[in-house]
């Protein structure tokens, strides 16, 4: 598989890499067999690239991709994981409900200042059992995980110190990169603006039905030199299933409206003879400033399916006839949407 470097570092991750969040159980249980199967499933299809954090089943995902690469040659992989939630041991009784299925028995604390980002990296070490993490990402700050007076303080922290940890870390060699693994734009401009990072790990919004961060993110990307790393590009669903009943978009049941305009999309791929989930898989490589797309699942069946949409050919200016807002027309309506 071929490789592109993250940012202006020297570090390499392959095209397609691998997210953890179904191996800590996001959703459904993932036993610890259908976690090592579905990573094996990423080897064997040239994945290189593996990224996980604290928060995917509250440390449960780390110590299973730590267990799988243990006897891995260290440099045949690029490991990515998070910072800025702590996690403290609680009862198992109680376990907060974090959309995770027999999560380890921990609770999280949100912190991004400097200590807190050190110790969060030590312990990482720890859950892993290995030498070495390559990329560190600022997890989940910005207001649509905090709303915006408690995102305020966290800002101030990352900026005010939680960055110089980030920074100490790169510069001392225990990481190689370090940016932010977020689900939105603004954020991700808040700190740019402010401050100089590798790479964003950006969920949903730079795919074939959400393109909120060609307006800003991406010119700046291109200035500063800054590789995005684009996950959720199926959209919760719906670009993967269609514009089914009972579909998803964003996390939630997709409108009338949003099916409509993923129903006009599917026409377009049918008649290139491609299927709607190629297109979306490979949208966001046709742009210099994406590194990778990381694709998440915790079933070996699934993943394999996905990577086989690689053997359609697709030519970048191909994506042109899928612009969301050229997509709303009489003809294309919600009459277009199949149940």
């Amino acid at each position: 598989m071929q490789t592109r470097r993250i940012g202006r570092t020297a570090l390499a991750v392959t095209e397609y890499s691998f997210g953890t969040a179904g191996l800590g159980g996001l959703y459904r249980e993932c036993t610890r067999e259908a976690a090592m199967a579905t990573l094996d499933a990423a080897w064997e299809a040239g994945i290189r690239y593996f990224d996980t954090a604290p928060f995917y089943g509250l440390g449960l995902a780390e110590r299973r991709v730590g267990d799988f690469l243990r006897d891995k040659p260290r440099n045949s992989f690029v490991l990515s994981t998070k910072v800025g939630r702590l996690l403290h041991p609680v009862p198992e009784d109680k376990v907060p409900d974090y959309t995770y299925v027999k999560p380890l028995n921990f609770d999280i604390t949100y912190d991004y200042g400097y200590d807190a980002i050190m110790r969060s990296v030590e312990v990482s070490y720890a859950r892993l059992g290995l030498n070495r993490i390559d990329i560190l990402y600022v997890h989940d700050i910005g207001g649509y995980t905090h709303g915006a007076a408690k995102n305020n303080v966290y800002l101030e922290q990352l900026l005010d110190s939680g960055l110089k940890a980030l920074e100490e870390l790169k510069s001392s060699g225990v990481i190689s990169a370090y940016g932010l693994g977020v689900n939105e734009v603004p954020v991700c401009l808040d700190v740019m603006r402010q401050a100089e990072i590798d790479c964003i790990l950006l969920a949903g919004r730079y795919t074939l039905l959400d393109r909120s961060a060609v307006a800003d993110l991406l010119p700046l990307c291109a200035k500063k030199g800054t590789s995005l790393v684009v996950g959720g590009v199926f959209n919760s669903g719906i670009l993967a299933t269609g514009p089914v009943e009972g579909a998803h978009f964003d996390y939630m049941p997709a409108t009338e409206e949003v099916r409509a305009k993923v129903a006009a999309m599917e026409r377009i791929a049918e008649k290139r003879g491609t299927p709607l989930a190629a297109q979306a898989m490979q949208f966001p490589l046709a742009r210099p400033e994406v590194a990778s797309v990381l694709l998440g699942t915790a079933k070996p069946a699934s993943l394999k399916r996905n990577m086989e949409l690689l053997r359609f050919e697709i030519a970048p200016d191909d994506y042109a006839a899928f612009e969301p807002h050229t997509l709303v027309a009489p003809e294309l309506g919600p009459e277009a949407v199949r149940a």
